[in-house]
């Protein structure tokens, strides 16, 4: 079995996130940390710890939507499924996160538009695929080859509506992008209110697990590496306890002849 990381590094970097919402870590290396370990064992001299070190560990302050993360429906309203209470990321199904998978490649879309419902339809018809319920739809975007680059929050495009409940009405309940948010880039989104001064523009592909939740995984990595379907992905995100998402460490298996 080939595996895939379909994740990108949880790290200090401006570009992964809009200003003010980025991660921060704080390394305490072996060097610095000898009177941590001095400090629990009285009589302990740091000269006597192997080569005089102490132990290394990471400081982290950051959100749940910090790096690679599944979104729970929690995030996009307090309500699914008609008006259900939206669950939140402990309440995810596990069956959820581990499906056969397809890839729409929409590498070819310009930075900003939002997919239909029919342009889901032409690449499914074009990779000769049918949705099941349960598969795991994952989204190449251009997005995935600037991750890391100044220009990658206004990179991609965005999955609106009905492209969104396309998808759900046909039991997909996990879908992912290789962009920042599961909605096309908010430059765009924000160019296309000024014009129209239509609310219901902003954040629709999220508010669409008003109608049926749903979660998403964003700011994948990889997804150039996958065909278009025949694999499968595991996305078990963590449990924080009553939290509107949860960072995972995706990966594809491919099985091999």
């Amino acid at each position: 079995m080939k595996l895939i990381d379909l994740s990108q590094y949880l790290e200090n970097t401006e570009f992964s996130d809009p200003p003010g919402m980025g991660p921060k870590i704080a390394y305490h290396a072996h060097g610095n940390t000898q009177h941590e370990l001095v400090g629990m064992f009285p009589g302990l001299r740091a000269d006597q710890l192997p080569g005089g070190e102490g132990w290394a560990y990471e400081r982290l302050d950051l959100i749940t939507h910090n790096g690679t993360h599944l979104d729970a429906p929690w995030h996009y309203h307090s309500t699914m499924d008609g008006g259900a209470r939206a669950i939140t990321i402990d309440e995810v199904p596990l069956e959820w996160c581990l499906s056969d998978a397809v890839k729409l490649d929409f590498r070819n879309l310009p930075d900003g538009h939002v997919a239909t419902a029919d342009d889901v339809a032409r690449e499914l018809d074009r990779i000769g695929y049918a949705l099941k319920p349960l598969d795991i739809v994952v989204v190449n975007t251009s997005a995935g080859a600037h991750a890391g680059a100044p220009d990658y929050l206004a990179r991609g495009c965005g999955m609106g509506r009905e492209a969104t409940l396309y998808l759900t009405e046909r039991g997909v309940r996990v879908t992912g992008t290789d962009g920042w948010s599961w909605d096309a880039p908010f430059v765009a989104t924000a160019k296309r209110f000024a014009e129209t001064g239509d609310p219901g523009l902003i954040w629709e592909g999220h508010r669409a697990g008003m109608v049926r939740g749903y979660c998403h995984m964003e700011k994948l990595a990889n997804l150039d590496r996958l065909p278009a379907f025949g694999f499968r992905i595991a996305c078990f995100p963590i449990k924080v306890k009553g939290a509107s998402a949860g960072w995972c460490r995706p990966v594809a298996m491919i099985e091999e002849a």
